[in-house]
């Protein structure tokens, strides 16, 4: 088919590539803005102009030259991950000029792809950008960890960490939405602890503040059946010890232990999983990809009745997007880090 196109669309475009592997946290030495050719798009393909892209704690470990779940980032080459954009080129009926997208492109402020690897979303039932938080993988992952590696039922207590953040602030939603008792979760300062509270969860500490075997102890007196990890390190030792008898541990990320230099030592209480009778499960979104549409329409339902709300943090600027993904390692976000490009 002949290509359809918005207007004189660019030859060139801008996008950030990996300029060396980091030692420890990032810095902007790792990052290279360059400008290069964009092709037109061929048959079956669509040409994109990204107008959001997310930075994730999982890039982290893609930065390193190891092997993992999923290919680490190759040097002198873009990174990518989520963004949405606009379709201003097209050679598919099934994105045509116009249309909004999903995809896993991002890092550059155009891309051509085959139209087959975007989805077409839907903006004027939900904004762009929640298609890269509540309604993208940060509230999959949610639903996913508390239903099927939990198992968490109504009635108990959960713990989540890091609950200031895109996957912590969906999942203690969630955990209320699906018949929680008790909902509790750690952040880094006061204004995240009050939006916690706002958010509907019913008590959470500060981790800089207090130890978090206390603060546990403080927020959940009775135990915690359900433990919802994004930190790992100290949290995850002190979950244990809190945990109650056959309670679940879902093992989401450990953004303590991503900018460590050392191997980081395990939970020195591990053995009390024994006597509790505890299940500690880690796993990826990718490998549950049927559960998304499951959770998506229990997310509609949950976002018209106000039962789910995701924050944004957007920075501003492809430029930006170095010192967005560094900052957010740091906790500098509230719920989703965003950049608007």
């Amino acid at each position: 088919m002949q290509p359809e196109h918005s207007a004189e669309t660019p030859t060139t475009t801008r996008q950030i590539s990996l300029a060396s592997r980091p030692h420890g946290a990032p810095t902007p030495e790792n990052f290279r803005l360059e400008t290069v050719d964009l092709p037109e798009p061929a048959d079956g393909e669509i040409l994109v102009r990204n107008t959001l892209m997310s930075v994730d704690p999982y890039m982290r470990g893609r930065m390193n030259d190891a092997k993992s779940y999923v290919a680490p980032f190759r040097i002198d080459a873009p990174l990518d991950g989520g963004a949405v954009g606009e379709v201003i080129a097209s050679r598919s009926a099934d994105a045509p000029v116009g249309a909004h997208v999903l995809h896993g492109l991002g890092w550059r402020e155009h891309v051509t792809l085959p139209a087959a690897e975007a989805r077409v979303i839907d903006t004027d039932a939900a904004p762009a950008s929640a298609y890269l938080g509540v309604l993208g993988m940060p509230g999959v992952t949610a639903y996913v960890g508390l239903t099927v590696i939990a198992g968490m039922r109504e009635g108990e207590t959960v713990f989540v960490s890091g609950a200031a953040g895109a996957v912590g602030q969906v999942a203690g939603q969630i955990a209320k939405a699906l018949g929680a008792a008790r909902v509790v979760g750690s952040a880094g300062s006061p204004a995240k602890i009050e939006r916690l509270l706002e958010l509907g969860y019913d008590a959470a500490f500060n981790y800089k503040e207090t130890s978090v075997r206390d603060g546990l102890r403080e927020v959940a007196p009775d135990g915690i059946d359900v433990y919802f990890d994004n930190v790992g390190g100290d949290h995850l030792e002190a979950a244990i010890s809190h945990l109650n008898r056959f309670g679940r541990v879902a093992m989401c990320g450990a953004i303590s232990q991503y900018n460590a230099t050392e191997p980081a030592p395990g939970p020195r209480n591990l053995f009390q999983a024994i006597g509790k009778g505890l299940t500690l499960r880690g796993f990826i979104v990718g490998q549950y990809p049927h559960l998304a549409d499951e959770y998506r329409a229990h997310a509609a339902t949950w976002l018209a009745e106000g039962r789910l709300v995701g924050d944004e943090t957007v920075r501003e600027g492809l430029e930006g997007a170095p010192r967005a993904f560094m900052d957010l390692l740091e906790g500098a976000n509230t719920g989703k880090m965003l950049v608007r490009l």
